[in-house]
């Protein structure tokens, strides 16, 4: 047997099952953006690597991004994260824009990275941003659209939880217990790991970054004070609108959650699942307040979030969320060929057909009718009809109702009646 060619390594084959799945879930992430008010863009695929370079982190850019030079010389990338892309055009159009803007997108991007579960080279991701405001109040409504999500698809606050935190209380505890602000991002990182090593290994790892005996003891208090956050009011602010909101079940206050320290400059929070065998976030996000200024605009205050659609898929997959009644095939009608002389009638006959707004498949060649019947019930057609002589004759159709298997004859004239009434009954 000659080898098939194999697909690239780290990407994924959407088949028409799969497929839906997918426009479901972009379907559903619509529905939710827009019932907050968000609009919908989109940006090239293609971008300089020296927008990346402007925004990103060092590893993203020399590690994982698929980057290429084209025919011209520029190098180009395929794009790892929206971001740099959303700080470019709004920075474009900045004295255009009607602010506070709330945009949402979703769509692929490329990292080179080693593929595991919940990690793949090409996936699919839900951005939702809102840029030119700088309160609470829109931290928590931009983190309300997510949780709007997880209610939507049928996940409990018992199977996923959002993890809450805040970047300038953070550095308010860090001044307390006089961290340096050299150390910072290592004592970030530390704390970060914290559910990811051994209890001594931890411990030992904190010692390596030259952390006294006392501040070790008062970072561990601090993680272990699940109030921490009633002594931020931007915290008790968000906490407020997501009380208001009704998402409360939904949220808790984390202080390991400690997102990039040089990027957020505010409440940060990620997703989880709940005592789950899934160990990574399902997505992260915050407040950003210097979206616009590393790409040349004035800088623009921001919160939003990101979410592939891997680990969201894996953890709809566990509970069984997953629809199982997907239309894959779109069209609900086969017109069948019953011999070489009817064919072009039956052509015309699907044509009349979709030109009244359904949605036709015509057998592409004259076949023994069982075969297209049985073809008809494979794809999950509800109706065939047929146009034998006698019916072309005679101006009529028969109709074979595949749902209860009763078959009549339909004048020409009434058959979009006829089928519809098919088609919409259960």
């Amino acid at each position: 047997m000659k080898k098939v060619v194999q697909s690239v390594k780290g990407t994924r084959d959407f088949y028409p099952e799969q497929m839906a799945v997918r426009v479901w879930l972009y379907n559903t992430m619509r529905d939710v953006a827009e019932s907050f008010g968000y609009q919908e863009y989109e940006a090239p695929i293609l971008e300089s690597l020296e927008l990346y370079a402007a925004k990103s982190g060092e590893e993203l850019v020399k590690e994982q991004s698929y980057v290429f030079t084209d025919r011209g010389g520029s190098e180009i990338t395929l794009r790892p994260e929206l971001t740099p892309s959303l700080a470019r055009m709004i920075a474009q159009k900045q004295n255009e824009l009607n602010f506070p803007v709330r945009w949402w997108s979703f769509g692929p991007f490329w990292r080179y990275e080693r593929p595991q579960k919940g990690r793949t080279r090409e996936f699919f991701q839900w951005n939702v941003d809102m840029l030119g405001v700088s309160s609470p109040e829109a931290d928590a409504e931009n983190a309300a659209v997510l949780a709007t999500l997880f209610q939507r698809v049928g996940l409990s606050p018992q199977q996923v939880i959002i993890k809450v935190n805040n970047r300038r209380l953070m550095e308010d505890r860090f001044n307390a217990y006089d961290i340096s602000t050299d150390k910072r991002p290592a004592v970030s990182s530390w704390i970060d790991r914290r559910e990811k090593m051994t209890p001594e290994a931890w411990m030992e790892y904190g010692k390596e970054i030259d952390l006294s005996p006392e501040q070790i003891t008062n970072l561990k208090e601090m993680l272990a004070d699940k109030d921490l956050w009633t002594q931020s009011v931007e915290l008790t602010r968000f906490f407020a609108v997501i009380d208001a909101l009704g998402l409360r079940q939904y949220f808790e206050f984390d202080p390991s959650i400690m997102r990039g320290l040089l990027y957020y400059t505010g409440t940060v929070f990620e997703a989880w699942e709940v005592g789950g065998d899934i160990k990574r976030s399902i997505l992260g996000g915050g407040r950003y307040d210097n979206l616009t200024r590393d790409v040349g605009g004035d800088p623009i205050p921001g919160v939003g979030f990101a979410m592939g659609d891997v680990v969201i898929g894996l953890i709809l997959e566990k509970y069984g969320l997953l629809p199982k009644d997907l239309k894959i095939n779109p069209a609900p009608i086969l017109v069948t060929i019953f011999n070489e002389e009817c064919l072009l009638e039956s052509f015309k006959l699907a044509s009349e057909l979709r030109q009244a707004g359904l949605n036709v498949i015509c057998y592409p060649e004259a076949a023994k009718l069982p075969k297209q019947f049985k073809y008809a019930d494979r794809i999950g057609a509800k109706v065939t009809l047929v146009m034998g002589p006698d019916e072309v004759e005679k101006e009529q159709v028969a109709v074979k109702n595949l749902v209860n298997g009763e078959q009549i004859s339909v004048p020409r004239t009434a058959l979009v009646d006829a089928v519809e009434k098919i088609i919409n009954s259960r």
